[in-house]
């Protein structure tokens, strides 16, 4: 096997879909690993730095992170059986697609559930929030940072203040699959009680890790709950013996951790926290790589989804198609000139096209990632809306 500095991905399209998303050769390196054992010490002593390096990434320094084998969409399974007991009440604020699904999860594990849906490719407005909060004792709230169907971008600092102000014993839930290490996220400043994210976006690592970190008084809320918690594999009364143990040193059991994974996941944690950027330029390099992108398509006539430019997100562009144009047939085009796009969700998934540059490709400018973005666009574009002239 050849050695991390000379590894080199073969030769493939660009991939900036809203995740997953390009990996560095050192993270695939590292997810080439050999198989060791999940209870060796080298991998205890990296299960435990990721932990730890989990709770930098979202600038906490007492939340318990849970890192699980499977999708980000477990994380909802987490936060819905372990700490909404079935007929107490979750107010979902609902930006989109995932907001549906969130609530649909909710409702699965017996939650009574309340819905503030904004209008499309906008967010809640906050004073439905705070009415609703005075209104009612809900058990949670949670906010869809970045709604990934829409790239919408919601104020969690905002929210949770109201929350916190209104309603303090309410948990405030952030779905932050899309922004974990794109957007700004402080857990600890903003009271934040549990972060909902995954590997394979922002993160920089592999699809296949969900991870959650949970507060203090969230851990508390879960280990004072009355009923029994109605799952068996994503039960945090088997997974926090499991996560502390690892993070003292010593390797515990009680499903196999993806042990592969979890050392690519290390790797990307090093770079994204220990290299020559700091996680806050890493952020302002989203924020650079986000204005020039959207600029390049207004340039071109094409409109953001977001309703607000203040509310569009920073690892993701969403655009409206041309006149007259498909998504599908935008889709084809660009992978042709070997660049894989998204194209919508729902109803109007014909109508728009989603860009994602996160990770690598929003912070490492020689790559030129976000130029072959822009000259593929361009070309795409002008090769669409001439078919659709004639």
């Amino acid at each position: 096997m050849s050695s991390a500095t000379d590894f080199k991905q073969a030769p493939h399209n660009l991939l900036v879909i809203p995740g997953p998303i390009e990996v560095t050769n050192e993270v695939l390196y590292a997810n080439a690993h050999p198989s060791v054992s999940h209870m060796s010490a080298d991998f205890t002593r990296v299960f435990g730095d990721s932990i730890r390096m989990t709770r930098d990434v979202v600038k906490t320094t007492s939340g318990q992170p849970f890192l699980i084998s499977g999708s980000g969409t477990l994380g909802w399974d987490q936060v819905s059986a372990n700490l909404v007991e079935p007929g107490e009440s979750a107010l979902v604020l609902n930006t989109g697609y995932f907001g549906d699904s969130f609530a649909d999860c909710l409702q699965t594990y017996g939650a009574e559930v309340d819905q503030l849906k904004a209008e499309f490719a906008s967010v809640v407005d906050i004073s439905k929030i705070e009415q609703a909060l005075q209104s009612k004792k809900y058990k949670i709230v949670t906010i869809t940072h970045v709604d990934t169907s829409t790239g919408v971008l919601s104020d969690a600092k905002g929210i949770a203040a109201a929350v916190k102000k209104l309603s303090p014993d309410t948990l405030v839930v952030l779905d932050a699959v899309c922004a974990v290490a794109s957007e700004d996220i402080q857990m600890d400043a903003w009271g934040i009680d549990v972060i909902v994210t995954a590997s394979q976006k922002g993160l920089g690592a592999p699809p296949g890790l969900s991870i959650v970190i949970a507060s203090e008084k969230a851990v508390k809320v879960f280990e004072s709950r009355t009923k029994p918690v109605t799952t068996f594999y994503a039960s945090w009364k088997r997974w926090l013996p499991i996560m502390k143990a690892y993070e003292g040193g010593s390797p515990a059991y009680f499903a196999t951790p993806p042990v592969n994974l979890i050392y690519a996941y290390h790797e990307s944690l090093t770079q994204i926290l220990k290299a020559n950027l700091s996680l806050d330029e890493r952020l302002e390099l989203h924020r650079e790589t986000s204005r020039r992108i959207k600029a390049a398509a207004t340039e071109l006539g094409l409109s953001q989804l977001p309703v607000h430019a203040d509310i569009a997100a920073n690892g993701m562009t969403v655009l409206w198609c041309p006149d007259g144009v498909k998504s599908s047939d935008l889709l084809s085009a660009f992978l042709q000139k070997g660049v894989v796009v998204a194209g919508g969700l729902g109803t109007r998934k014909d109508k728009y096209f989603r860009i994602g540059h996160m990770g690598v490709t929003a912070v490492n400018r020689p790559r030129g990632d976000v130029d072959q973005i822009i000259g593929v666009l361009k070309e795409v574009i002008a090769e669409a809306t001439a078919s659709a002239k004639s």
